[in-house]
Order: C-alpha cells, then structure tokens, then sequence
C-alpha cells in the first residue's frame, strides 16, 4: 500500500481518517440490541463495564480498609455512622467483613475475567482477522453467568455478610453464620462463566487463525489467551468441585473438611490452593501479553526474542499446576515435601524473568515513545519486578515461617496482582481504547493517572514489606502504635492512587464527548487490529486482511500530510526489522 492510500475496505469520506459504512457501535440501536448480542465486540465492551464496575465497589472497600487503619485503633468502623448503620456488630466484625469482599470481589470479579474476558473477547477474533469467536453463543453465556455470579456475591454483602477471608477457609466457613453459601455459590457460577471464555479461545486459536498465520506468527496477546484459557479449563473445576464439598458440608454436616466431622481442614487448602495458584497466573498471564504488545509497538522494534517469550507463557501455564504447596509451608507437611515444592516455586520463576529480559532488550536501542500505554508498560516491568523478586522469599522455607501471614505477604501479592496485572490491564486499555471507541484521549491526563498510579502504589505497599518483616500481621483491625507512621503512610498511598485511578477513568470518558477521531493505527502496530477502521466494523472486516508479519515495523512510517501511520512499499534496500521505524517527536501526542 502506497503512503496516503486508503485500504481495502474503507469509505473515503475523510482521506485522514477513513471510515466504513457501519462499525459495531452503530449498526444497530437499542438495549436489547446489547442485551442479546453475539458481536464479540460489544460482549468485550459490556465485560469491560462490568469488570470495571466490580473494580470501583472492590477499590472503594480497600479504601474503606486503609482509612481504618490509619490509626492503631481504628478510626472508621467505629465511628457513630457505622454503629449506627450496624448496630448489632463490633467494629472488627465490621472490618473482617469489608476485608473478606474487597478480596473476593478483586479476585473472582475483576482481576480473574478482566483482561480475558474484556480486551480478550474484543481483540482474539480481529488479531485473527476472523468476524467472531467459535461459539458466540457460549461466550454470551459466559458474560450473563459472570452476570450472574456478581448478584450473589451482592447478595451476600446485603444479606448477613462475609467474615472467612477471600480463602473460605475451613472449619470457620462451614461453622460462621455469615453468607458463605451465598458467596460460595457466586464464585461456582463464576468458574463455568471462566470455564466457558477459555474453551472458546482454545478453539477460536485452533482452528479460525487465517492462511499464512502461522503458530510463530501469531501475537504474542494470542499465546498468553491461549496459555491461560488452558489453565482455566483445567483448573478451575476443582476450585467449582471444592466449593461444592464445602457447601454439602455446611448444609448437610457430611465430614469432608470439619474435624468435628471426622474432616481434614488441610485437605481444603490443597484443593484451594491447586486452582487459586494457577490463577494467579490466569491473572497474570494475559498480562504478559499486554506488555509484549506495548513494549514492542510503542518502542517500534521487533520483539526480542519471540519464541522465547511465547514458550515460556505455556511453561508457566503447565509450572503453575505444580507449585501449591508454597502456600502451605506452616500447616506441618514434611520437610522432604517442602523442599519439592520450595525448588519448583523457584522453578516456576525462570520463564517470568526471560519475559522481563526480553522486554528490557526490546526497549534497547528502540525508537521509544512515552505514550500513555508504553509509561504504564514500564511501570508494570518495575513493579513486577518488585513483586516476583519478593516471592523468592515466601518460597524459601526459612524466611517463610516468619513472613507468612503478615504485611509482607499483602505486600508482595499487590506488587503481582495490582502492580501486574492492574498497571497492565490499565495500558492495555488506553492502548487499545481508540481502537475499540474510536477517539483519542487527552495524552497530558493519561500521563497524570500513570503518574499517579506509579507513586500512589509504591507509597500504599513499599512500607507494608516493612510492617510485616517486623511481624505486623495481615488482616488485624488494630495494630501496636508502633506501627503507625507506615500505616498511616500507606494510607496517604491509597489516597494516591485512588485519585489517579479516577484520573483514568476520567480521561477516557471525557474522550467520548472531546476526544479527536482515533485513525485506524493510532501507534503504529504491525498486528491485524489496526488494518481495519477505529471503531472497527460491525464484521471486522470486509475483506480477508493480509496476514503479515506481527511485528515487523519496517514498512509502517508516519504520513505528515495525513497525520496518522500508513504501511509504504517495501524499498529495493529493506530497512532491517531490528532497526526502530521512524517515529515523529509529536505522534504520540
């Protein structure tokens, strides 16, 4: 394609910014038109609501947290108002509650289904350049089971509460009055809705990748769906299996996990943890592949690396299987089996730090462009980083016993979970969000909510890893005075962050109203998203696009006249792939 030509497909009523005759926002009007849509599309946009909803009630209540504790004997849950709200419940009955739903909602309603089920079902099929996923029907039916398993788990928070921990671990779970059927049986409808996106992305990659598109040449975003759909079909039936037992043995008194019973409470942790350490990966994985796709777009370099990258998301995928009983190192197994465990735990490490390697090479000597989505990518890299280098010290035995069940594991597992996986789903979104609404967003707000983000984050969680490496237990509502200048610090951190988290959302609604007409490729990516219309059509579209190479940026430079990337003609003297494709100093602007 010459520069300034348009592309097969497209209308020419704006030469700068071509559009189709209907994309998938506008082809047909309605709530019932969304309702009972199969556009995989409009599936991933109501995802995205849906999860980012559960991401405000589940910050809100963490924020609630920090407040709390920003005095050794509370200052939140003790006030009049919420006696007066609550009257027949302590303030630490209070505080265990809002504890136990700020992790089971960021667990099982936003960080699990986020990136997969949000930007999964928007991006899978048109990185495919197919019109859908293999079974549009299911993936609706995921979406109202995840629907579904949300209005238990509000259910539980109007009913009589939540006070087991995210965990549910027993006997207290099956003794407490709380609602842990209730909650218990949203997290079981939850994991068919997960059951349900990862068989249908397993089949969609299978067999609706176009001719040309090779195994080694599909997107990196693809190997990470794929590697994580398998941990979710594999997986997550026993965590449903658990949930189940556990259910019987409450309602039914059938000794399973209760030793009044005759039951073994370690024997729920094996299960539990079996499923919920693979999904930590379920988290992070599509993650990994958000990061791939930022670092290499917006430093416009091939990736370094790419079978590297891609192998290691399934090692992870089938290491995660393997590594439980880390959880578990003081609940007395034998020393024989928590060296096992401990060795594989470090095992499990090797692929995640060949991806980070592979990223930092990437950015060497690339023509990098500090957009929105590349800071938060490098954001992610440093706080990962942060967060799998302090794992080494819950895997080793020695430092565990002391570390287990204070800050510092509260620490680490945000460094991963929100340093990772919610820094990256943030990016990614910004990344793609011209694609998907088909507006650009204030770049200047996009930098302050990274910013923000970046230092409310380390400020809310470096000074945990102080707290709990000298003994501040996690989940106490009251704490020794000792420990309240990092608390209180922590909390100034929470602050932070939840002001640039709004600063965020804040800056892509605005786009909707003011943002300036996204064109098709915005950054300048080589994947097959950006070949078809921002917003794309209502089919993706109209032609068959040419399957090329995902991250071969030498024939993509940047058209002055029409102020947007356009694909050249390859030159007699090919620019060499590794060498970084011309980025003007206001494209990212």
């Amino acid at each position: 394609m010459s520069a300034g030509s348009v592309p097969s497909g497209y209308e020419v009523n704006d030469p700068g910014y071509p559009t189709p005759q209907e994309n998938y926002l506008t082809n047909s009007k309605g709530i019932l038109s969304w309702a009972f849509t199969l556009d995989h599309k409009r599936i991933g946009m109501m995802y995205l609501i849906g999860v980012s909803s559960a991401f405000l009630l589940g910050g809100l209540l963490a924020l609630g947290i920090r407040l709390h504790l920003f005095a050794p004997d509370g200052i939140l849950f003790n006030n009049a108002l919420f006696q007066w709200l609550a009257p027949d419940k302590a303030p630490n009955d209070i505080y265990n509650q809002v504890f136990t739903l700020h992790g089971a909602i960021m667990v099982f309603l936003f960080i699990i289904p986020s990136i997969p089920a949000a930007l999964g079902n928007f991006l899978v099929p048109v990185m495919l350049g197919a019109k859908d996923v293999a079974f549009p029907r299911l993936n609706l039916s995921s979406f109202y089971l995840w629907v579904g398993g949300a209005l238990f788990f509000v259910m539980a928070l109007l009913a009589s509460g939540l006070d087991t921990g995210w965990t549910f671990y027993t006997p207290y779970s099956t003794t407490t009055d709380s609602s842990v059927i209730l909650a218990t049986t949203g997290a079981f409808i939850l994991g068919f809705s997960s059951i349900f996106t990862g068989l249908n992305f397993i089949v969609t990659i299978n067999t609706m990748r176009p001719p040309g598109m090779t195994w080694f040449r599909m997107p990196l975003f693809l190997w990470a769906t794929y590697s994580t759909s398998i941990i979710q079909v594999l997986a997550t039936p026993v965590l449903g299996i658990t949930l189940l037992l556990l259910i019987a043995e409450r309602t039914l008194h059938i000794g399973i996990f209760d030793p009044e019973y005759n039951g073994d409470p370690v024997t729920f942790q094996h299960f539990f943890w079996f499923y919920s350490h693979p999904a930590v990966y379920i988290m992070i994985l599509p993650a990994f592949g958000i990061i791939s796709e930022l670092i290499s777009v917006h430093s416009h370099k091939r990736i370094f690396g790419y079978r590297f990258i891609a192998y290691s998301s399934i090692a992870i995928a089938l290491l995660s299987f393997i590594v439980w009983g880390h959880h578990m190192f003081t609940s007395g197994m034998s020393p024989i089996t928590t060296i096992i465990f401990s060795a594989l735990t470090f095992t499990v490490s090797v692929p995640s730090a060949i991806k980070v390697f592979n990223w930092v090479a990437t950015m060497f000597k690339g023509s990098i462009s500090l957009t929105t989505p590349m800071v938060y990518a490098i954001a992610f890299i440093f706080l990962f980083t942060i967060g799998g280098l302090t794992g080494l010290h819950l895997g080793t035995l020695a430092t565990d016993m002391h570390l287990h069940d204070t800050y510092f594991v509260v620490a680490h597992f945000h460094y991963v979970m929100v340093g990772g996986t919610v820094v990256s789903f943030l990016g990614g979104v910004f990344h793609w969000w011209p694609k998907m609404v088909g507006k650009m967003y204030s770049e200047a707000g996009g930098l302050l909510s990274a910013a923000l983000v970046f230092i409310g984050f380390n400020l809310t969680f470096l000074p945990q890893f102080i707290l709990g490496s000298r003994g501040m237990p996690r989940r106490y509502a009251t704490y020794d005075p000792e420990f309240a200048p990092l608390h209180q610090m922590s909390t100034y951190g929470a602050l932070i962050l939840g002001a640039g988290l709004f600063v965020a959302l804040f800056v892509l609604l605005m786009s909707l109203y003011n943002g300036k007409k996204a064109p098709a490729n915005p950054w300048g990516g080589a994947t097959l998203e950006w070949n078809c219309t921002s917003p794309p059509p209502f089919y993706n579209f109209e032609r068959p696009p040419v399957v090329g190479d995902p991250y071969e940026f030498g024939d993509i430079r940047w058209d002055t006249e029409l102020d947007r990337y356009v694909k050249v003609e390859p030159q007699r003297e090919r620019v060499p792939s590794e060498t970084p494709a011309e980025t003007p100093a206001h494209a990212s602007e």
